[in-house]
């Protein structure tokens, strides 16, 4: 039986191919290819992550701007998993606003986001 960790890890896999073996058939995505697997695989996740005053689309192309490292326009898989551990993080951060929700977790990340305090999520 796979873990949830594991599962989560090959849906990742998956979805990136699906979307990276549109036109041209290729192992990368394009800026729209990338745009669309964001919104039609995770409106609500972008909705709850996307900073004030930024639209969606606004949001994608700073994720896109940030991962695409060698600036060919393009992702290439490691490229992806970078913007997924953006989009995780601005997730996490967003998780630890107002202590209205009753989701403190009793600390803060400061710059490093180290998890140094021995807690479980």
């Amino acid at each position: 039986m796979k873990t949830d960790l594991e599962l989560a890890l090959e849906c990742a896999v998956n979805v990136y191919h699906r979307y990276a073996a549109r036109r041209p058939i290729d192992d990368y995505l394009s800026r729209e290819e990338f745009s669309r697997l964001l919104k039609e695989t995770a409106q609500p996740f972008l909705r709850d992550t996307t900073p004030p005053n930024t639209s969606t689309d606004s949001y994608i192309e700073q994720l896109f701007a940030k991962a695409d490292a060698n600036r060919d326009g393009r992702l290439k898989f490691t490229e992806f998993l970078t913007t997924l551990s953006l989009v995780a993080i601005d997730a996490h951060n967003r998780s630890h606003q107002g202590d209205d929700h009753g989701h403190d977790h009793g600390h803060d990340h400061g710059h490093g986001h180290g998890h140094s305090r021995g807690h479980r999520h």
